[in-house]
């Protein structure tokens, strides 16, 4: 399935099940279940309101809507914990002037960073430097503790889309990344939560592409992570709990724009496009302050 959140033309928070990629239809799960809930977060955590929500996609008088009437939000608004990997490619930590790590970064991300798709992507007053990130991002939908290679996916609700825009000459400005990984509205998130029997395991082997005004900026494929989305699991449950509703971020590979001769920055009227395989186009214009 393929599930988002959204605020309906009348004002009201939903669930929608797009019917297929590409379509402009999707199913507007709580008006035809009222026992779904219209929180996506509350939906994952219930093997139930997961059945419930199959049935209603697949039920033939479930009230379908088209995708253009609603405003999208973050497939889930308000995580207890956004954690993010960096130098996750060793093409980018060569970028960046780092040799091939023995481990990775880590840094969190706070939910009033996050913006939605088709929503702006603020670039702050205070700087010009907002920087792409094209990144795969997982949602967790078990307790997850102290995870093995063996069932660490067995925690993911779903898979998602996620630009980590960095106010590069803030996060330069101390050894830890936090506060250039955190300004308001830098993080876009979405559009949709793809449950992870539509996807091979772990998402391995997906082209990931950034486009900026439609030039493509990164070029991937998830198969290059040096650490695959089950190793990440077992790296931060051997540290942390991962609770139902968590994000974690998976980090980027080359082609970021600090590192271009010269520097691409994101300036306000671009239009940025992340694009995973199998999982859809997160699309974003960039806005001043």
């Amino acid at each position: 399935m393929r599930l988002f959140s959204f605020k309906g033309s009348d004002g009201r928070n939903g669930v929608g099940a797009l019917l297929k990629e590409g379509a402009d239809t999707f199913i507007n799960l709580c008006a035809t279940d009222p026992s779904i809930p219209n929180s996506l977060q509350e939906i994952i955590q219930s093997t139930a309101h997961l059945d419930r929500a199959r049935l209603a996609l697949g039920n033939s008088s479930a009230i379908k809507e088209n995708i253009n009437s609603i405003t999208f939000k973050s497939p889930i608004e308000n995580p207890g914990k956004i954690v993010c990997m960096g130098l996750n490619y060793a093409d980018h930590a060569k970028e960046g002037g780092n040799a091939r790590p023995e481990y990775p970064s880590f840094f969190m991300r706070g939910p009033s960073s996050l913006t939605a798709h088709l929503s702006p992507i603020v670039r702050p007053k205070v700087s010009d430097k907002l920087d792409y990130e094209a990144e795969l991002a997982f949602v967790v939908g078990k307790k997850a503790r102290h995870l093995t290679l063996e069932n660490a996916l067995d925690c993911v609700a779903g898979y998602s889309i996620f630009n980590d825009g960095s106010i590069r000459d803030y996060q330069r400005k101390t050894n830890q990344w936090t506060i250039g990984k955190n300004f308001d509205q830098t993080g876009a998130f979405g559009p949709w939560l793809v449950t992870p029997d539509e996807l091979p395991p772990g998402c391995n082997g997906l082209t990931i592409q950034s486009r900026l005004n439609g030039q493509v900026m990164q070029n991937a494929n998830t198969k290059d992570f040096l650490w695959g989305v089950a190793e990440t699991i077992v790296l931060i449950t051997e540290c942390m709990t991962l609770e139902p509703g968590d994000v974690v971020i998976t980090g980027t590979p080359a082609g970021v724009g600090y590192a271009r001769t010269p520097p691409v920055f994101m300036k306000p009227g671009d239009i940025c496009e992340i694009e995973i395989e199998s999982i859809g186009v997160l699309r974003n214009s960039i806005a001043d302050e």
